[in-house]
């Protein structure tokens, strides 16, 4: 039995020696210890072992089984180790100082827009609030001034959820919980996106993205309404702008005001931006309403506030030339990724 373990030893020795890959090994090792290998067959003879012998040839057949597991993994380090090595000093090599390509996303223009405008606001001390986009009927409605059967609902016809909550039509649903989570002064500028039951064409979408924003404080006056969206537009649009107040109605504001921009574009001369009137109609506005700040916890004998309004799809809109809202929600990546903001 000695004789014939060594012969298989030696045979196994010889193949161990012919390997000259790493992955060779594997199929190595099936062959010499698999279950039909060489080293697995000499088992069998076990039965054939008279029972004295039976131990001590046991040994040795774990013995040589050890040895040859030993040489094929011993081996396949070796083998391992090498290819690693010439690898190194071969001519396969990484430089890690070299650029790799990449595919770098883009932000939405809604969203560089948006940026660029809460980082004007900070600047001025206003903090970033975030609204609901589902709202009950109070916020939305009765604590913005605007009771059941208020015809400006009509105009605001939205979806109804079966709890009796909407998906809000205007930003002004975040205003009562602005005011009652923070105590005069405030300065609060809110995004989100609100939701209208609109006919879409052009320049009307049912889901669209607006920003609003609340000043309030003792003595708070059109002047400071005025110096806040000058100084933003300015920024936004890169060039000193000059602005107008006319009348309008906002049920929550008292006087409101509709806030136009000398076209800056073509500085008041007409164009197809600003419909060759030379002024464009941007900002609503005004003064908060007393009953507005009632429903905030506020006293309005004791401070006075203005609210202003942005559509902030109108200003991506003048501001990269595009020409129709529906592009901005179209998901249209041919068009979106033009547009990159350092960041």
């Amino acid at each position: 039995m000695q004789e014939r373990i060594n012969e298989i030893l030696t045979y196994c020795n010889e193949k161990i020696n012919a390997v000259k890959k790493s992955n060779e090994c594997k199929d190595l090792k099936v062959e010499l210890l698999g279950k039909s290998g060489k080293i697995t067959e000499l088992f069998r003879f076990m039965k054939e072992v008279p029972n004295d012998q039976k131990q001590a040839v046991g040994k040795m057949l774990n013995d040589a089984k050890t040895k040859v597991e030993s040489l094929i993994n011993a081996k396949e380090t070796f083998l391992v180790e090498a290819e690693l090595e010439e690898k190194i000093n071969s001519a396969e090599k990484i430089d890690i100082t070299l650029p790799t390509e990449s595919v770098v996303g883009s932000l939405h223009p809604r969203t560089i827009i948006q940026k660029q405008i809460e980082d004007v606001f900070i600047s001025m001390g206003f903090v970033v609030e975030d609204g609901n986009e589902v709202e009950t009927e109070f916020n939305n409605f009765i604590a913005v001034n605007v009771p059941e059967n208020h015809p400006a609902r009509d105009m605001q016809d939205t979806f109804w959820l079966d709890n009796g909550q909407v998906l809000k039509t205007h930003t002004s649903a975040s205003q009562n919980k602005i005011l009652r989570n923070y105590n005069p002064p405030i300065r609060a500028i809110f995004p989100g996106r609100c939701f209208r039951n609109e006919d879409i064409d052009a320049s009307h979408e049912n889901t669209f993205f607006q920003l609003e924003g609340v000043i309030v404080d003792k003595d708070v006056s059109v002047g400071n309404l005025i110096y806040f969206m000058k100084e933003m537009l300015s920024k936004i649009f890169k060039k000193d702008v000059e602005v107008r107040l006319r009348p309008g109605f906002f049920p929550f504001t008292e006087p409101s005001f509709e806030m136009d921009v000398k076209c800056p574009f073509c500085d008041g001369k007409g164009c197809k931006t600003c419909k060759n009137g030379g002024w464009i109609e941007l900002c609503p506005c005004g003064m908060i309403h007393p009953n507005v700040l009632r429903h905030g916890g506020i006293d309005p004998e004791k401070y006075s506030g203005c609210a202003f309004g942005l559509g902030l799809d109108r200003m991506v809109m003048l501001s990269l030339g595009i020409n129709d809202i529906r592009d901005l929600n179209s998901g249209n990546l041919k068009l979106l990724k033009q547009f990159k903001l350092d960041v």
